[in-house]
Protein backbone atom coordinates (compact mmCIF):
# COMPACT_ATOMS: atom_id res chain seq x y z
CA UNK A 1 0.00 0.00 0.00
CA UNK A 2 1.25 3.49 -0.80
CA UNK A 3 -0.13 7.02 -0.96
CA UNK A 4 -0.05 6.98 -4.76
CA UNK A 5 -2.77 4.33 -4.68
CA UNK A 6 -4.84 6.38 -2.23
CA UNK A 7 -4.54 9.38 -4.58
CA UNK A 8 -5.76 7.23 -7.46
CA UNK A 9 -8.76 5.89 -5.54
CA UNK A 10 -9.74 9.40 -4.49
CA UNK A 11 -9.08 11.13 -7.83
CA UNK A 12 -11.18 8.69 -9.84
CA UNK A 13 -13.89 8.31 -7.20
CA UNK A 14 -13.48 4.57 -6.82
CA UNK A 15 -14.69 4.52 -3.22
CA UNK A 16 -17.99 3.00 -2.19
CA UNK A 17 -21.01 5.31 -2.14
CA UNK A 18 -21.95 4.89 1.54
CA UNK A 19 -19.05 6.71 3.24
CA UNK A 20 -18.82 7.91 6.82
CA UNK A 21 -16.10 9.84 8.63
CA UNK A 22 -14.65 8.89 12.02
CA UNK A 23 -17.57 10.27 14.05
CA UNK A 24 -20.22 8.48 11.97
CA UNK A 25 -21.39 11.44 9.88
CA UNK A 26 -22.14 10.73 6.21
CA UNK A 27 -19.70 11.91 3.56
CA UNK A 28 -20.39 12.71 -0.11
CA UNK A 29 -17.56 13.57 -2.49
CA UNK A 30 -18.86 16.46 -4.59
CA UNK A 31 -15.52 17.28 -6.26
CA UNK A 32 -12.24 15.48 -5.40
CA UNK A 33 -10.27 18.64 -6.23
CA UNK A 34 -7.05 19.22 -8.16
CA UNK A 35 -4.25 16.71 -7.67
CA UNK A 36 -1.30 18.68 -6.24
CA UNK A 37 2.09 17.21 -7.18
CA UNK A 38 4.04 19.98 -5.45
CA UNK A 39 4.53 20.74 -1.78
CA UNK A 40 1.41 21.08 0.34
CA UNK A 41 -1.87 19.17 0.62
CA UNK A 42 -2.49 16.34 -1.85
CA UNK A 43 -5.70 17.73 -3.38
CA UNK A 44 -6.62 21.40 -3.64
CA UNK A 45 -10.01 23.09 -3.93
CA UNK A 46 -12.00 19.96 -3.16
CA UNK A 47 -15.66 19.99 -2.13
CA UNK A 48 -17.23 17.43 0.18
CA UNK A 49 -20.53 17.25 2.01
CA UNK A 50 -20.25 16.10 5.61
CA UNK A 51 -23.69 15.50 7.09
CA UNK A 52 -25.73 18.46 5.80
CA UNK A 53 -22.79 20.88 5.46
CA UNK A 54 -20.89 21.52 2.23
CA UNK A 55 -17.17 22.10 2.80
CA UNK A 56 -14.66 23.57 0.30
CA UNK A 57 -10.91 23.32 0.83
CA UNK A 58 -7.99 20.90 0.67
CA UNK A 59 -7.68 17.17 1.27
CA UNK A 60 -4.63 15.41 2.71
CA UNK A 61 -3.93 11.67 2.48
CA UNK A 62 -1.80 9.25 4.48
CA UNK A 63 -1.45 5.52 4.93
CA UNK A 64 -1.79 5.96 8.72
CA UNK A 65 -3.54 8.87 10.43
CA UNK A 66 -0.51 9.17 12.72
CA UNK A 67 1.58 10.13 9.67
CA UNK A 68 0.04 13.58 10.11
CA UNK A 69 2.20 14.07 13.20
CA UNK A 70 5.17 12.19 11.76
CA UNK A 71 5.21 14.73 8.90
CA UNK A 72 4.64 17.55 11.45
CA UNK A 73 1.63 18.98 9.64
CA UNK A 74 0.33 20.32 12.96
CA UNK A 75 3.10 22.95 12.77
CA UNK A 76 2.50 23.88 9.12
CA UNK A 77 -0.13 26.55 8.41
CA UNK A 78 -0.58 25.15 4.89
CA UNK A 79 -2.55 22.32 6.52
CA UNK A 80 -4.82 24.47 8.69
CA UNK A 81 -7.58 24.52 6.06
CA UNK A 82 -7.72 20.76 5.52
CA UNK A 83 -11.40 19.81 5.27
CA UNK A 84 -10.78 16.05 5.16
CA UNK A 85 -8.00 13.66 6.12
CA UNK A 86 -8.22 10.46 4.05
CA UNK A 87 -6.30 7.51 5.50
CA UNK A 88 -6.02 3.79 5.00
CA UNK A 89 -5.69 3.17 8.73
CA UNK A 90 -7.24 5.57 11.25
CA UNK A 91 -4.89 4.76 14.12
CA UNK A 92 -5.25 8.01 16.07
CA UNK A 93 -7.27 11.28 16.08
CA UNK A 94 -5.73 14.26 14.33
CA UNK A 95 -5.83 17.99 15.13
CA UNK A 96 -4.53 20.93 13.11
CA UNK A 97 -2.31 23.79 14.26
CA UNK A 98 -5.28 25.49 15.94
CA UNK A 99 -6.01 22.31 17.93
CA UNK A 100 -9.20 21.72 15.93
CA UNK A 101 -10.09 18.08 15.11
CA UNK A 102 -9.65 17.23 11.42
CA UNK A 103 -12.46 15.10 9.91
CA UNK A 104 -10.98 11.72 8.99
CA UNK A 105 -12.16 9.13 6.47
CA UNK A 106 -10.77 5.60 6.81
CA UNK A 107 -10.92 3.73 3.49
CA UNK A 108 -9.18 0.38 4.02
CA UNK A 109 -12.45 -1.48 3.24
CA UNK A 110 -14.17 1.15 1.11
CA UNK A 111 -12.99 0.17 -2.41
CA UNK A 112 -13.18 -3.02 -4.52
CA UNK A 113 -10.21 -5.23 -3.53
CA UNK A 114 -9.59 -6.35 -7.14
CA UNK A 115 -8.38 -2.85 -8.00
CA UNK A 116 -5.53 -3.08 -5.51
CA UNK A 117 -4.76 -6.65 -6.58
CA UNK A 118 -4.33 -5.51 -10.19
CA UNK A 119 -2.23 -2.56 -9.09
CA UNK A 120 0.01 -4.80 -6.97
CA UNK A 121 0.54 -7.02 -9.99
CA UNK A 122 1.52 -4.01 -12.09
CA UNK A 123 4.13 -2.65 -9.72
CA UNK A 124 5.39 -6.07 -8.61
CA UNK A 125 6.07 -7.82 -11.91
CA UNK A 126 9.33 -7.66 -13.88
CA UNK A 127 7.92 -7.36 -17.38
CA UNK A 128 9.39 -4.91 -19.90
CA UNK A 129 6.53 -2.58 -18.92
CA UNK A 130 4.19 -3.36 -16.00
CA UNK A 131 1.12 -3.84 -18.21
CA UNK A 132 2.90 -5.71 -21.01
CA UNK A 133 0.57 -8.73 -20.85
CA UNK A 134 -2.59 -6.61 -20.74
CA UNK A 135 -1.90 -3.63 -22.98
CA UNK A 136 -3.46 -5.40 -25.99
CA UNK A 137 -6.81 -4.98 -24.17
CA UNK A 138 -6.66 -1.18 -24.52
CA UNK A 139 -7.53 1.01 -27.48
CA UNK A 140 -4.41 2.75 -28.94
CA UNK A 141 -6.60 5.85 -29.16
CA UNK A 142 -5.90 6.52 -25.48
CA UNK A 143 -2.19 6.83 -26.27
CA UNK A 144 -2.75 8.85 -29.45
CA UNK A 145 -4.88 11.30 -27.50
CA UNK A 146 -2.25 11.54 -24.75
CA UNK A 147 0.72 11.77 -27.14
CA UNK A 148 0.85 15.60 -27.50
CA UNK A 149 0.88 16.01 -23.71
CA UNK A 150 3.65 13.41 -23.33
CA UNK A 151 5.64 15.12 -26.07
CA UNK A 152 5.20 18.48 -24.38
CA UNK A 153 6.48 16.95 -21.11
CA UNK A 154 9.56 15.68 -22.95
CA UNK A 155 10.17 19.03 -24.63
CA UNK A 156 9.80 20.87 -21.34
CA UNK A 157 12.52 18.64 -19.86
CA UNK A 158 14.79 19.67 -22.76
CA UNK A 159 13.85 23.32 -22.21
CA UNK A 160 15.25 23.21 -18.68
CA UNK A 161 18.66 22.20 -20.00
CA UNK A 162 18.56 24.81 -22.76
CA UNK A 163 17.57 27.48 -20.23
CA UNK A 164 20.54 26.65 -17.99
CA UNK A 165 22.92 26.98 -20.95
CA UNK A 166 21.29 30.25 -22.02
CA UNK A 167 21.91 31.66 -18.56
CA UNK A 168 25.52 30.40 -18.56
CA UNK A 169 26.12 32.19 -21.87
CA UNK A 170 24.68 35.48 -20.61
CA UNK A 171 21.51 35.04 -22.71
CA UNK A 172 23.40 34.83 -26.00
CA UNK A 173 21.03 32.72 -28.11
CA UNK A 174 23.54 31.99 -30.89
CA UNK A 175 26.23 30.73 -28.48
CA UNK A 176 23.61 28.64 -26.69
CA UNK A 177 22.45 27.00 -29.91
CA UNK A 178 26.06 26.43 -31.04
CA UNK A 179 26.91 24.70 -27.74
CA UNK A 180 23.99 22.31 -28.07
CA UNK A 181 24.64 21.84 -31.79
CA UNK A 182 28.15 20.67 -30.93
CA UNK A 183 26.71 18.32 -28.30
CA UNK A 184 24.32 16.91 -30.91
CA UNK A 185 27.15 16.34 -33.40
CA UNK A 186 28.74 14.11 -30.76
CA UNK A 187 25.83 11.66 -31.19
CA UNK A 188 25.90 10.44 -27.59
CA UNK A 189 29.31 8.69 -27.61
CA UNK A 190 31.27 11.91 -28.12
CA UNK A 191 28.66 14.37 -26.87
CA UNK A 192 30.71 15.45 -23.86
CA UNK A 193 33.97 16.01 -25.81
CA UNK A 194 32.03 18.08 -28.34
CA UNK A 195 30.57 20.15 -25.49
CA UNK A 196 34.11 20.71 -24.20
CA UNK A 197 35.20 21.76 -27.69
CA UNK A 198 32.36 24.27 -28.02
CA UNK A 199 32.99 25.67 -24.56
CA UNK A 200 36.71 26.15 -25.27
CA UNK A 201 36.12 27.65 -28.73
CA UNK A 202 33.29 30.22 -28.65
CA UNK A 203 31.13 30.78 -31.68
CA UNK A 204 32.14 34.45 -31.75
CA UNK A 205 35.67 33.37 -32.73
CA UNK A 206 34.45 30.96 -35.41
CA UNK A 207 32.16 33.61 -36.90
CA UNK A 208 35.18 35.84 -37.55
CA UNK A 209 36.27 33.14 -40.02
CA UNK A 210 32.84 32.03 -41.20
CA UNK A 211 33.72 32.64 -44.87
CA UNK A 212 36.89 30.52 -44.75
CA UNK A 213 36.28 26.78 -44.38
CA UNK A 214 39.99 26.03 -44.04
CA UNK A 215 40.32 28.36 -41.05
CA UNK A 216 37.16 26.95 -39.46
CA UNK A 217 38.63 23.45 -39.71
CA UNK A 218 41.98 24.59 -38.39
CA UNK A 219 40.32 26.13 -35.33
CA UNK A 220 38.05 23.16 -34.62
CA UNK A 221 40.64 20.43 -35.24
CA UNK A 222 43.41 22.38 -33.52
CA UNK A 223 41.26 23.08 -30.48
CA UNK A 224 40.18 19.43 -30.37
CA UNK A 225 43.82 18.45 -29.82
CA UNK A 226 43.94 16.34 -32.99
CA UNK A 227 46.73 18.32 -34.71
CA UNK A 228 49.61 17.21 -32.50
CA UNK A 229 51.14 14.52 -34.75
CA UNK A 230 53.92 14.78 -37.33
CA UNK A 231 51.68 14.41 -40.36
CA UNK A 232 52.88 13.04 -43.67
CA UNK A 233 50.08 14.58 -45.75
CA UNK A 234 50.02 18.26 -46.59
CA UNK A 235 46.50 19.20 -45.54
CA UNK A 236 46.76 18.43 -41.78
CA UNK A 237 50.18 20.08 -41.69
CA UNK A 238 48.64 23.25 -43.15
CA UNK A 239 45.79 23.06 -40.65
CA UNK A 240 48.31 22.87 -37.82
CA UNK A 241 50.34 25.82 -39.11
CA UNK A 242 47.19 27.91 -39.38
CA UNK A 243 46.00 26.83 -35.96
CA UNK A 244 49.29 27.82 -34.30
CA UNK A 245 48.80 31.36 -35.60
CA UNK A 246 45.12 31.51 -34.56
CA UNK A 247 45.83 29.88 -31.22
CA UNK A 248 48.28 32.68 -30.39
CA UNK A 249 45.91 35.35 -31.75
CA UNK A 250 42.96 34.26 -29.59
CA UNK A 251 44.84 32.86 -26.59
CA UNK A 252 43.44 29.35 -27.09
CA UNK A 253 44.43 26.22 -25.17
CA UNK A 254 43.73 22.93 -27.03
CA UNK A 255 41.94 20.01 -25.43
CA UNK A 256 43.59 16.72 -24.56
CA UNK A 257 43.04 14.43 -27.60
CA UNK A 258 42.47 11.45 -25.30
CA UNK A 259 38.91 12.67 -24.62
CA UNK A 260 37.76 11.55 -28.08
CA UNK A 261 36.26 8.10 -28.48
CA UNK A 262 36.80 6.04 -31.64
CA UNK A 263 36.49 2.49 -30.30
CA UNK A 264 33.54 0.48 -31.65
CA UNK A 265 32.34 3.42 -33.75
CA UNK A 266 31.68 3.04 -37.45
CA UNK A 267 34.25 5.14 -39.35
CA UNK A 268 31.51 7.45 -40.66
CA UNK A 269 30.78 8.32 -37.02
CA UNK A 270 34.40 9.08 -36.09
CA UNK A 271 34.74 12.45 -34.35
CA UNK A 272 37.13 13.57 -37.10
CA UNK A 273 34.30 13.30 -39.63
CA UNK A 274 31.78 14.93 -37.30
CA UNK A 275 34.10 17.87 -36.63
CA UNK A 276 34.61 18.38 -40.38
CA UNK A 277 30.82 18.27 -40.89
CA UNK A 278 30.28 20.75 -38.05
CA UNK A 279 32.79 23.09 -39.70
CA UNK A 280 30.89 22.81 -42.99
CA UNK A 281 27.60 23.46 -41.22
CA UNK A 282 28.94 26.73 -39.78
CA UNK A 283 30.53 27.66 -43.13
CA UNK A 284 27.44 27.02 -45.26
CA UNK A 285 24.80 28.37 -42.91
CA UNK A 286 25.23 32.04 -42.14
CA UNK A 287 22.94 33.16 -39.31
CA UNK A 288 22.25 29.51 -38.55
CA UNK A 289 19.89 29.96 -35.61
CA UNK A 290 17.82 32.56 -37.48
CA UNK A 291 17.48 30.16 -40.40
CA UNK A 292 16.39 27.40 -38.03
CA UNK A 293 13.76 29.60 -36.39
CA UNK A 294 12.41 30.85 -39.71
CA UNK A 295 12.19 27.41 -41.31
CA UNK A 296 8.62 26.54 -42.25
CA UNK A 297 8.98 22.79 -42.73
CA UNK A 298 11.09 19.81 -41.78
CA UNK A 299 12.32 19.59 -45.39
CA UNK A 300 13.91 23.04 -45.00
CA UNK A 301 15.69 21.86 -41.87
CA UNK A 302 16.82 18.65 -43.55
CA UNK A 303 18.38 20.66 -46.38
CA UNK A 304 20.05 22.98 -43.89
CA UNK A 305 21.81 20.19 -42.01
CA UNK A 306 22.53 17.75 -44.86
CA UNK A 307 26.19 18.80 -44.98
CA UNK A 308 29.26 16.95 -46.12
CA UNK A 309 32.85 17.13 -44.94
CA UNK A 310 35.45 19.04 -46.98
CA UNK A 311 37.17 17.35 -49.93
CA UNK A 312 40.17 16.09 -47.94
CA UNK A 313 37.87 13.75 -46.06
CA UNK A 314 36.68 12.07 -49.26
CA UNK A 315 39.76 9.85 -48.93
CA UNK A 316 40.19 9.74 -45.15
CA UNK A 317 38.43 8.91 -41.93
CA UNK A 318 41.54 9.76 -39.89
CA UNK A 319 44.37 12.12 -40.66
CA UNK A 320 47.06 10.48 -42.83
CA UNK A 321 45.23 7.13 -43.15
CA UNK A 322 43.92 6.64 -46.67
CA UNK A 323 40.55 4.96 -47.19
CA UNK A 324 38.21 4.21 -50.07
CA UNK A 325 37.10 7.39 -51.85
CA UNK A 326 33.69 8.41 -50.55
CA UNK A 327 31.89 11.65 -49.82
CA UNK A 328 31.38 12.02 -46.06
CA UNK A 329 27.80 13.28 -45.99
CA UNK A 330 25.76 13.65 -42.83
CA UNK A 331 23.24 10.95 -43.73
CA UNK A 332 19.44 11.06 -43.44
CA UNK A 333 19.39 9.05 -40.20
CA UNK A 334 21.91 11.39 -38.57
CA UNK A 335 20.09 14.51 -39.78
CA UNK A 336 16.87 12.98 -38.44
CA UNK A 337 18.45 12.57 -34.99
CA UNK A 338 19.85 16.09 -35.12
CA UNK A 339 16.40 17.53 -35.82
CA UNK A 340 14.79 15.30 -33.22
CA UNK A 341 17.25 15.84 -30.38
CA UNK A 342 18.17 19.48 -30.89
CA UNK A 343 16.75 21.56 -33.71
CA UNK A 344 13.00 21.07 -33.24
CA UNK A 345 13.18 21.08 -29.41
CA UNK A 346 15.15 24.34 -29.64
CA UNK A 347 12.43 25.92 -31.80
CA UNK A 348 9.91 24.89 -29.13
CA UNK A 349 12.21 26.26 -26.39
CA UNK A 350 12.57 29.60 -28.16
CA UNK A 351 8.79 29.94 -28.32
CA UNK A 352 8.34 28.81 -24.73
CA UNK A 353 11.02 31.15 -23.36
CA UNK A 354 9.90 34.13 -25.42
CA UNK A 355 6.21 33.45 -24.91
CA UNK A 356 5.59 33.07 -28.65
CA UNK A 357 3.11 30.23 -29.10
CA UNK A 358 3.64 30.08 -32.90
CA UNK A 359 7.12 28.62 -32.41
CA UNK A 360 5.86 26.04 -29.92
CA UNK A 361 3.06 25.00 -32.25
CA UNK A 362 5.49 24.85 -35.18
CA UNK A 363 7.80 22.59 -33.21
CA UNK A 364 4.99 20.17 -32.37
CA UNK A 365 3.76 20.23 -35.97
CA UNK A 366 7.25 19.45 -37.27
CA UNK A 367 7.45 16.44 -34.97
CA UNK A 368 4.24 15.15 -36.54
CA UNK A 369 5.76 15.67 -40.00
CA UNK A 370 9.01 13.91 -39.12
CA UNK A 371 8.95 10.11 -39.61
CA UNK A 372 9.24 8.05 -36.45
CA UNK A 373 12.66 6.66 -35.63
CA UNK A 374 13.15 2.96 -34.99
CA UNK A 375 15.26 1.14 -32.44
CA UNK A 376 14.82 -1.94 -30.27
CA UNK A 377 12.73 -0.12 -27.66
CA UNK A 378 10.39 1.35 -30.23
CA UNK A 379 10.22 -2.01 -31.98
CA UNK A 380 8.96 -3.44 -28.71
CA UNK A 381 6.27 -0.77 -28.51
CA UNK A 382 5.27 -1.50 -32.10
CA UNK A 383 4.93 -5.21 -31.29
CA UNK A 384 2.61 -4.25 -28.43
CA UNK A 385 0.33 -2.44 -30.87
CA UNK A 386 1.27 1.18 -30.18
CA UNK A 387 1.71 3.55 -33.18
CA UNK A 388 5.25 4.51 -34.24
CA UNK A 389 4.46 6.36 -37.46
CA UNK A 390 5.82 9.84 -36.67
CA UNK A 391 8.37 11.42 -34.32
CA UNK A 392 5.63 12.80 -32.07
CA UNK A 393 4.49 9.24 -31.33
CA UNK A 394 7.94 7.67 -30.99
CA UNK A 395 9.25 10.41 -28.69
CA UNK A 396 6.06 10.18 -26.64
CA UNK A 397 6.61 6.44 -26.24
CA UNK A 398 10.17 7.05 -25.05
CA UNK A 399 8.79 9.55 -22.52
CA UNK A 400 6.12 7.05 -21.45
CA UNK A 401 8.71 4.34 -20.85
CA UNK A 402 11.22 6.56 -19.01
CA UNK A 403 8.87 8.64 -16.88
CA UNK A 404 5.95 6.29 -16.24
CA UNK A 405 6.63 2.60 -16.97
CA UNK A 406 10.17 2.43 -15.57
CA UNK A 407 9.08 4.36 -12.46
CA UNK A 408 5.94 2.20 -12.04
CA UNK A 409 3.68 5.26 -12.23
CA UNK A 410 0.81 3.16 -13.53
CA UNK A 411 -1.80 5.22 -11.69
CA UNK A 412 -0.69 8.38 -13.49
CA UNK A 413 -0.69 6.67 -16.88
CA UNK A 414 -3.74 6.97 -19.13
CA UNK A 415 -3.13 3.44 -20.37
CA UNK A 416 -2.62 2.01 -16.90
CA UNK A 417 -5.86 3.39 -15.49
CA UNK A 418 -7.75 1.84 -18.41
CA UNK A 419 -6.51 -1.58 -17.36
CA UNK A 420 -7.70 -1.42 -13.75
CA UNK A 421 -11.22 -2.74 -13.08
CA UNK A 422 -13.57 -0.10 -14.48
CA UNK A 423 -16.90 -1.29 -13.18
CA UNK A 424 -16.85 0.87 -10.06
CA UNK A 425 -15.92 4.14 -11.75
CA UNK A 426 -18.53 6.87 -11.67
Amino acid sequence: MNEEFLHYIWKYRLLNSDLRIHNGESLVIVDPGEHNRNAGPDFLNARVKIGSTLWAGNVEMHIHASDWFRHQHQFDSAYDNIILHVVHNDDMPVRNGHNIPVPTLEIYDQYPPEIFEKYEDFIGNHNWIPCEKLIHDTDPFHFIQWSPALMTERLEDRCKRFAMTLENYAYDWDETFYFHLAHAFGFRINATPFEMLAHSLPLKILLKHKDNLFQLESLLFGQSGMLINNFSSEYPRQLDWEYQFLKHKYGLQPLNPSIWKFLRLRPSNFPTIRIAQLAMCIYQSKNLLARVLHAESTSELVNLFSVRASDYWNDYFLFDKLSTHRHKILGPASVHLLLLNLVIPFIFFYGDYRGISDYKEKGLQMLEELPGEMNSELGHWKALGLPVFNAMQTQSLIQLKEKYCDLKKCLECRIGIQLLPPQNRS
